[in-house]
């Protein structure tokens, strides 16, 4: 089974179109392309990567794609396309076109509307990514997480996954309502959850023993099945480096069985994003 991290970015700062990326964030203020990852994935012995938009455009989603081309280990892409547009559906199957395709993420947590992935003018290009066989990843916030029950409800066929856990706001300690909403989904659908991101939601310097119960609980509800690593690099930069966040994690589901360590650390995210593709690797 290969080692995948299924969750990283790239950004190339004169494509104009990173409008979330600012002077403010220092250390994510640069480029960050393959040449940057490339030694981080060597040392932690990863087989490949899923590459996950970072821009609200089309255009990027291109971009994505030819580094993938040029790149083996970037063994999917996941695009945007604006998932209300008349031409959605259309947009979406010539992405499908390319087998490195596989699937799309919305940035749900920066649309004001709350109630936004209920709309019905998103179920043209839904169906399309249920026709192709494509997924959707699901960058919510906890205040996202009773709407996102009824719409994962809405749409049994849909492949979708979880980023970063739902960003859970670990800096205060906020932990309840989350974790109810969290089992409850866990329990009454088939989505997936990355363990991902959650150091950046932590205090500075955040230790792995205030990461433990959130990851912990996310284990426990999904099951490691259902359950895939991710770095969300070079986000991650803003509260450790590559290699400490996997250790972490490695440390967290140490205890695990073999089985469940391998899901975690690639299964999951081979069955998910690449079974179209799983012979080739």
């Amino acid at each position: 089974m290969p080692r995948i991290d299924a969750h990283q970015h790239f950004w190339k700062l004169s494509r104009g179109d990173y409008s979330w990326l600012s002077p403010e964030l220092d250390v994510l203020y640069r480029d960050f392309l393959a040449s940057d990852i490339k030694p981080l994935l060597t040392e932690a012995k990863m087989d490949g990567t899923i590459l996950v938009q970072a821009a609200d455009t089309v255009d990027e989603t291109r971009f994505m794609l030819g580094l993938a081309a040029e790149h083996d280990w970037i063994l999917g892409v996941v695009g945007w396309v604006d998932m209300e547009a008349e031409d959605a559906p259309k947009i979406i199957r010539e992405l499908a076109e390319n087998p490195k395709f596989v699937g799309i993420r919305p940035m749900i947590q920066d649309i004001p509307d709350d109630e936004w992935m209920l709309k019905d003018t998103l179920r043209p290009a839904i169906q399309t990514l249920i026709d192709e066989n494509l997924t959707l990843d699901l960058l919510v916030l906890p205040r996202h997480l009773l709407h996102l029950k009824t719409f994962l409800k809405r749409y049994p066929d849909l492949s979708c996954v979880i980023d970063h856990g739902a960003k859970p706001d670990i800096r205060n300690e906020a932990i309840e309502t989350w974790s109810q909403h969290v089992a409850d989904i866990a329990r009454t659908t088939t989505v997936r959850c990355k363990l991902s991101g959650l150091l950046t939601e932590a205090n500075d310097q955040a230790s792995i023993e205030d990461i433990a119960p959130y990851a912990f609980h996310i284990l426990k509800c999904f099951g490691a099945e259902r359950v895939m690593f991710g770095s969300d690099w070079p986000v991650l930069l803003l509260a450790n480096t590559y290699q400490n966040w996997l250790d972490m994690v490695e440390q967290l589901t140490a205890d695990l069985p073999q089985a469940d360590w391998e899901a975690i650390f690639g299964g999951t995210a081979a069955n998910f994003y690449l079974t179209k593709t799983m012979e080739t690797l």
